[in-house]
């Protein structure tokens, strides 16, 4: 017969370990190749010691000339608080007492309900990565009594629980926003939740309590004054590479970044993460020039073009005219453990939600991504979505 203990049992036992492991597999491919670590972690912290520059104690002296001056390594202290990641499903009694007497409906209606939450967690890890840390996920442009538009749904999908701030940064309502339908093509969301208060243009919408509270994504390395604690404006290898011409992709455009990052950082670019329109307008400056297109095999089913030898992955989840390029190297993604449940005193994993006939579970995981060379990263922005053939035969309109 199956209880609630049994439950718990399976919980612990067969799924903890599927679901970490899925977790972090699916995320990306460029979160599949970011080690991880539980060092330098003090509390509920990351304490890392930097180094930076050259150690000054050389020269270059006479015969019998006094020897150089001992010089040190300069280190600074890098900062930041462990996050709170937290995934969370919710069966109902009535579903767990339906498959009491029936051992494969229970075990379907949990694999179901972990099927679900790999994705919601995969789906939201992989955008924290992509992202600063701030958890906005999109910008008003125009509402409607139940439709908002806007300025891009990329970091948008249906069931997602999101606060909605005004643009004079005051949260609007209690109760986050559901969202029930999301228009991929026109940049609009339907939402079932009723506001006492108007959403209007120029509202941001955020993931459910996780305003200015998501691990520091990459995003972030271009975009935040400070890092880990330090002014960029006094530490000068804080700011990476960023090329925000207008204009064309092509090989000497990425080739012009990546000399920069080995020649000032001493960093070997050996990850490039791009948004799909910019990788079909690679693709397509690759075919103009009849240039062959190499693919690389990334494991896990995944597959992609390569510039010189370097994977160029299109990621849902990157700015569509924009271009990173990293690496992967220097980063580390700490973490006190795995994914985990939440117990409680008891020990147990399944709670009775108040007042309510259901049963809810709670994954847990507390990480913090950290790049210890952020110059050594580059961003190209402003790329063209089309390539002009240059040889392309030009024939009067007329004939």
């Amino acid at each position: 017969m199956v209880t609630l203990q049994t439950a718990e049992n399976a919980l612990k036992s067969v799924y903890l370990g599927a679901i970490a492991e899925q977790i972090n597999i699916a995320t990306s491919p460029l979160f599949a190749k970011i080690k991880r670590a539980s060092k330098d972690i003090f509390g509920k912290e990351i304490v890392k010691a930097a180094p930076f520059g050259v150690n000054g104690g050389f020269c270059a002296g006479g015969e019998t000339d006094a020897l150089p001056v001992a010089g040190n390594s300069s280190y600074v202290q890098l900062r930041s608080a462990l996050k709170n990641l937290y995934g969370k499903f919710e069966i109902s009694d009535k579903a767990v007492r339906a498959s009491t007497s029936n051992v494969g409906a229970f075990v379907n209606l949990l694999a179901d309900e972990m099927e679900k939450l790999v994705k919601s967690c995969s789906f939201n890890l992989n955008r924290m990565l992509f992202g600063d840390g701030s958890g906005l996920v999109a910008t008003v442009s125009a509402a409607t009594a139940g439709e908002l538009t806007c300025d891009s749904v990329r970091n948008l999908a249906e069931g997602m629980m999101l606060d909605v701030y005004k643009a004079d940064g005051t949260k609007l309502g209690q109760v986050p926003m559901t969202i029930i339908s999301v228009d991929r093509v026109n940049n609009k969301v339907k939402y079932a939740t009723t506001f006492t208060d108007t959403v209007s243009a120029g509202a941001k919408l955020y993931i459910q309590g996780s305003k200015d509270k998501e691990i520091t994504g990459i995003e972030a390395l271009f975009t935040a004054s400070e890092l880990y604690g330090l002014k960029k404006s006094d530490y000068a290898w804080l700011t990476p590479y960023k090329d925000a011409t207008a204009g064309e992709i092509s090989d000497i455009r990425i080739q012009k970044a990546i000399d920069f990052l080995e020649e000032n950082a001493d960093s070997r670019v050996n990850f490039i993460a791009t948004s799909r329109e910019v990788r079909r307008a690679y693709q397509e400056y690759l075919g103009i020039y009849r240039k062959n297109v190499d693919i690389v095999d990334m494991g896990n089913g995944y597959k992609t073009i390569t510039h010189n030898g370097i994977p160029v992955y299109a990621e849902r989840f990157m700015a569509p005219k924009a271009m990173y390029l990293l690496n992967t190297d220097d980063f580390t993604l700490y973490e006190m453990a795995d994914w985990s449940w939440i117990e409680d005193g008891a020990g147990h994993i399944l709670r009775q939600n108040a007042g309510f006939p259901t049963y809810s579970a709670t994954l847990v995981k507390y990480a913090e991504l950290i790049c210890d060379k952020p110059l050594g990263q580059g961003k190209l922005e402003n790329i063209a979505l089309s390539v002009e053939d240059p040889y392309k035969t030009y024939i009067p309109a007329n004939e």
